[in-house]
């Protein structure tokens, strides 16, 4: 996979709060639903960069010392993935993908 955010992966994303996180890697997957219908290859470079922020994400050693954040991480992975490259069998829709990721936008520009 392509590297998108290599001064994020240096180092800088583990700065990030766990909010703050979700947040920037809910405004990869919004981009990529928004491009979805229009350009499909705008919405699936959109996705590796949420992959790849979610992989990041799930490497935090604040996220991987939490056992229920680490399983939710790696259950939107599963489900992130279902949705964008396969039958979408969670049954996922574009609304409940913006409502989820809206709430840690609202909570990370709430702590700061």
């Amino acid at each position: 996979m392509k590297v998108y955010h290599r001064e994020l992966s240096s180092g800088k994303w583990f700065e990030l709060t766990f909010f703050e996180q979700m947040a920037h890697l809910g405004s990869e997957v919004i981009r990529a639903i928004s491009w979805k219908k229009r350009n499909d290859e705008y919405s699936r470079r959109a996705m590796e960069r949420a992959l790849e922020l979610l992989e990041l994400t799930i490497d935090d050693k604040k996220n991987k010392s939490k056992p229920s954040r680490l399983k939710e991480l790696t259950r939107l992975r599963e489900a992130l993935i279902d949705y964008f490259y396969f039958e979408n069998q969670f049954g996922s829709t574009e609304d409940a993908w913006k409502k989820y990721f809206n709430g840690f936008a609202y909570a990370a520009r709430k702590k700061t």
